[in-house]
């Protein structure tokens, strides 16, 4: 199951496991973003390419107005996850 939270820093929180079946949950939030953002990803467990697919089309979508999305504190899992999909490069990961 995914959680989903904004601190009081305007930070996505994301916690559980993001896969296919949560992508329902967190499209409303993630199309909601018209500004840049940081997603914490402390407690994060586990990330599917369904996941990733959100993570991708909310980056062009921000891009194209000028913003951007920055991925923290990846844990060493979800780090290889981005390193073996070559998305590492594509995100600014802190």
């Amino acid at each position: 199951m995914l959680n989903i939270s904004v601190n009081d820093k305007k930070e996505i929180l994301l916690s559980g496991t993001f896969d296919a079946s949560q992508v329902q949950k967190a499209l409303p939030v993630f199309e909601s973003i018209n500004d840049s953002v940081t997603v914490d990803l402390r407690d994060l467990d586990y990330i599917s390419s369904a996941g990733l697919g959100v993570f991708v089309v909310t980056h062009k979508r921000l891009e194209k107005l000028g913003k951007t999305m920055r991925l923290t504190n990846m844990n060493r899992q979800i780090r290889n996850v981005f390193q073996i999909s070559g998305l590492h490069q594509v995100f600014k990961i802190e």
